[in-house]
């Protein structure tokens, strides 16, 4: 698959079940370690080589192209001289280089997934797309799912995780609960974790403009009736952000040190 093979990221989630932190912000500018859960995503794609993205945006989409219009002043040191001059920032690094191209698209206050994804298809230049949810983190490695997905020979491809269970795990026996797990553990069975790959043709083939229309409804269900949903079966790390708790978690890792979907280098400062 080429590099030039854009990502289409859906950012237009307003994150009600985690108002604590996305009151004013859409859910993918919601924060890990200072930065936008949104860029943690685009940092795993650009790790494997693939720079160019296609944000649908929604709910207080601005916000998101604020952060990247302002981007070389949010992640550099620079100095400002006031006194003179037309008032231009002087950046004194380029821990804001990045080797992206990144296309903004509106795609509606209230559409549904499957809307917004069709709305951007006259942006989608090559033969396939990649695609993800902006509010999930994972440890997927990009470079196998492409490769999944040219071994299938089928329309899209998803990636299959074991999400982690929200609830306490019982062991039965009868009528009689013979081990209960208060912490949460891995689900045995599959469920679908984003990080997709489709062929061009799934746009116009299984997608309409209608406002209420959900990728995961209709059109995927379809694709699997149509024996052409190939699954990248992923058993690492992966995590939605999803409430306040979900949040907690994910920064933690990432003040840790140990977060597992950081696959790339640090940015390199020039001093």
């Amino acid at each position: 698959m080429d590099y030039d093979t854009p990502v289409v990221i859906l950012c237009g989630g307003q994150g009600t079940r985690i108002r604590e932190v996305s009151e004013r912000l859409p859910k993918a500018m919601v924060d890990i370690g200072g930065r936008p859960i949104l860029w943690h995503i685009m940092k795993l794609y650009s790790h494997y080589g693939y720079r160019r993205f296609i944000l649908c945006l929604g709910y207080k989409g601005w916000e998101i192209k604020q952060f990247f219009l302002d981007y070389r002043s949010h992640m550099s040191d620079f100095t400002l001289s006031l006194s003179e001059g037309d008032h231009q920032p002087w950046f004194r690094n380029g821990v804001a280089d990045e080797n992206w191209e990144i296309t903004f698209a509106e795609t509606g206050l209230e559409a549904g997934t499957g809307a917004r994804l069709r709305r951007i298809r006259d942006y989608v230049d090559t033969p396939q797309f990649m695609m993800t949810y902006g509010d999930g983190v994972s440890a997927v490695d990009i470079g196998h799912l492409a490769k999944v997905h040219a071994d299938g020979g089928r329309i899209g491809t998803v990636t299959g995780v074991h999400p982690t269970s929200k609830f306490g795990e019982m062991q039965v026996d009868g009528n009689v609960v013979a081990e209960f797990n208060e912490k949460p553990t891995h689900v045995t069975g599959w469920v679908s974790g984003g990080y997709f790959v489709f062929e061009k043709s799934f746009l116009d083939d299984y997608l309409d403009d209608e406002e209420d229309l959900f990728l995961e409804a209709e059109p995927l269900q379809r694709l699997a009736r149509d024996k052409q949903l190939t699954v990248n079966r992923h058993e690492g790390f992966w995590a939605a952000m999803d409430t306040y708790k979900d949040y907690q978690a994910l920064n933690g890792l990432w003040a840790s040190g140990d977060a597992p979907w950081k696959v790339w280098e640090d940015e390199t400062r020039t001093w």
